[in-house]
């Protein structure tokens, strides 16, 4: 499966603020842009698409940066993804006629991969992704407050 450059990183970028936005304090686009080698102005992009989604909120100020909207856990993948690129998530086109060879390929090979998807990111929460995510690289990150 190929994703866009805009979802992978919107996924870095909102993990990224999970990770480090311990006790609520936030994150900003600076430190996200080089903890995770994302282009600073790339990255503002996709987080105004993640603040119009809902997901995050920006702070002004000389401690400005992100912090989550609301708790990890009431987060769905799904929702994200879908706030990235309505198309991950879109339904199969059809084919024109009944019984057309991309038809019946859609629906019994693509339809449930796309099905298989939908509820999997459906069920998966930020908080379980994160988690995970902390879980198998927390060996390799240097996670440090100044």
């Amino acid at each position: 499966m190929k994703v866009s450059t805009r979802v992978e990183y919107g996924l870095i970028a909102l993990t990224d603020i999970v990770l480090h936005s311990a006790d609520g304090q936030s994150v900003s686009a600076p430190e996200i842009s080089q903890r995770q080698n994302i282009s600073r102005k790339y990255l503002e992009q996709i987080l105004m698409l993640l603040r119009q989604g809902g997901f995050i909120t920006a702070q002004k100020g000389l401690r400005g940066g992100y912090t989550l909207s609301k708790p990890p856990g009431e987060i769905r993948l799904s929702e994200v993804l879908n706030a990235l690129d309505s198309n991950i998530l879109a339904d199969m086109d059809e084919g024109d006629e009944e019984g057309e060879l991309r038809s019946v390929i859609n629906e019994c090979f693509w339809g449930r991969i796309n099905d298989s998807l939908k509820r999997y990111t459906n069920d998966l929460r930020l908080s379980d992704f994160a988690d995970s995510c902390r879980n198998r690289f927390s060996g390799s990150w240097d996670m440090y407050t100044i």
